[in-house]
């Protein structure tokens, strides 16, 4: 890894400290080479603080470390990202990220559609919202949705209309999403299922 230590006056480089396992941004401090030395030996994320000038461990009062993963060196040598466990929140204030942001995993549109789905079946009337009067109708009609999609992506897979097929699929993945909060549960739940059987 050749850090540019030298681009900026002060012989800092910035460091992006990124959530490993939910690939959240969680703070951003600055490394000499003495910090990032100490970081890869210690496998304890360490800065320079400017504040206090000298190297300082994050967490090395509250306990509430950072957990080196890995660190990556962007395209101009001059920042790097660093890849963290965190044990406990990583702001001084006491949230999860320095920008007071919950450290949770997101899988971006779906993510987004489970709240719409979540909001519909609490805020909804059921005479106006498609997604409200399914679970109006309760769990077995849900279920049978869900079947019924199942059966049209495979019948579609057969042929060779990749739009239908596109499109089923994504009616077969939304009424899914709906059954799994219908039974309490998130995507979330499933990958963490995924996750465990991996090898």
């Amino acid at each position: 890894m050749n850090i540019d230590f030298n681009k900026n006056n002060d012989g800092l480089v910035p460091a992006i400290v990124q959530d490993a396992s939910t690939k959240q941004v969680l703070m951003l401090g600055y490394m000499n080479a003495e910090a990032l030395e100490k970081t890869k030996a210690t496998k304890l994320v360490t800065f320079f603080s400017r504040t206090k000038n000298r190297l300082w461990t994050k967490g090395e009062e509250s306990g509430n470390v950072l957990n080196l993963v890995d660190i990556k060196l962007d395209c101009d040598n001059d920042t790097l990202l660093v890849s963290v466990l965190p044990k406990g929140p990583t702001c001084h204030k006491g949230t999860d990220t320095c920008w007071g942001e919950p450290n949770e995993e997101s899988y971006g549109f779906i993510s987004h559609l489970e709240e719409v789905i979540k909001d519909r079946r609490l805020n909804s009337d059921a005479s106006k919202s498609y997604v409200s009067s399914l679970f109006e109708k309760g769990i077995n009609k849900i279920a049978q949705k869900v079947g019924e999609e199942a059966v049209e992506v495979v019948i579609e897979a057969k042929d060779n209309d990749d739009n239908l097929f596109l499109n089923e699929s994504a009616d077969l993945l939304f009424h899914y999403l709906i059954l799994l909060q219908a039974k309490g549960f998130e995507i979330k739940d499933v990958i963490d299922v995924l996750k465990g059987r991996e090898k």
